[in-house]
């Protein structure tokens, strides 16, 4: 059996180890999601507590990929590099793209055979391919991160309002009392608050760009008892049961469609894992259609059709609640 398809899988696994190692180096530890430090309140202590600062950064963190969607390829990763509140610059993500991508090529060169052309357009598909993979599972990690922690953080809002705080002091200690991710992402809403931005219009920015619904709920709740009065412990405690409740139904949901998922990803995987073993056990197997001129064609006929079956299986399980 040829060693190569082997080397490919290895040196993608490489290439995302990298990016990952790359972007602890340059931001430092607190940045990983696996660290339980509030980053924000991390950042205020090492800029002696200069919250402009610290606003300006995790702003400019939280938003700058959106801005860059007119980039070209870079449209396909700037929503996914938003929700994971991503560090890198859009540039110095295609940087890393580009870096990745010649780290594969000189990879594939040592490790392979392949024809020069065939060898850049892999590299091209890791480099993309890896650092596409690992925003979008820090994205995933981060948004689920998040609407785990929203019933806590409300019902922690309400416990401060029915004490007698205001509804900035609430947040604040939303910031200061929660972790990370949302810890940081209240902060963000507190220093706003602080300088002059109404609460209201902070909460829906940061659901519109999250693009949470649950969030949304409680800007609109926030919007309206500060248009209209009321009582805003009793709305957020109703909110939170409302939230914990969605939160319950997607997770069963969830386990209802684990099956129709993993045989999706079962039945586009059999035919690869077939190959090696057809391979393994004998690698002239295919001596004699090799040379066809169809069968190329036909290989990348099954690739399409493998990435079609996955898409359709997730668009049955994608339930809407």
């Amino acid at each position: 059996m040829s060693a190569e398809p082997i080397i490919y899988g290895l040196i993608f696994i490489g290439v995302l180890v990298l990016v990952e190692g790359l972007y602890l180096v340059s931001f430092g530890k607190s940045i990983s999601l696996n660290n339980r430090v509030n980053r924000r309140l991390e950042m205020l202590n090492k800029a002696g507590g200069r919250r402009e600062e610290v606003l300006e950064q995790l702003r400019k963190e939280m938003q700058q990929h959106m801005g860059a969607k007119s980039i070209p390829l870079y449209s396909i990763l700037s929503d996914k590099a938003q929700k994971a509140a991503i560090a890198f610059t859009p540039q110095q993500l295609i940087m890393v793209m580009g870096g990745l991508s010649v780290v594969a090529f000189v990879g594939l060169s040592v490790g392979t055979d392949t024809d020069v052309p065939i060898r850049a357009l892999l590299s091209i598909v890791i480099g993309i391919g890896a650092v596409y993979f690992w925003v979008s599972s820090k994205a995933n990690k981060r948004m689920s991160m998040i609407e785990e922690q929203l019933p806590d953080s409300v019902e922690l809002m309400v416990r401060s309002l029915r004490v007698g705080n205001p509804f900035s002091s609430a947040i604040q200690i939303v910031a200061k009392e929660a972790s990370d991710p949302i810890a940081s992402e209240f902060g963000v809403i507190a220093d706003e608050s602080a300088f002059g931005r109404d609460t209201g219009e902070a909460l829906k920015a940061m659901a519109e760009r999250l693009d949470m619904q649950d969030l949304r709920f409680l800007a609109v709740a926030v919007t309206i008892q500060q248009q209209s009065g009321g009582n805003l412990a009793e709305i957020l405690a109703g909110l939170a049961k409302v939230i914990r409740a969605r939160f319950r139904l997607f997770r069963r949901v969830k386990a209802i469609t684990a099956e129709a998922k993993w045989s999706g990803k079962f039945l586009s995987a059999f035919p690869i894992v077939a190959l090696v073993v057809i391979n393994v056990s004998d690698p002239n197997y295919y001596d004699d259609v090799r040379d066809h001129a169809y069968f190329i064609p036909a290989c990348f006929v099954v690739g399409i059709m493998l990435a079609i079956n996955l898409y359709v299986m997730r668009v049955l399980t994608n339930i809407k609640v």
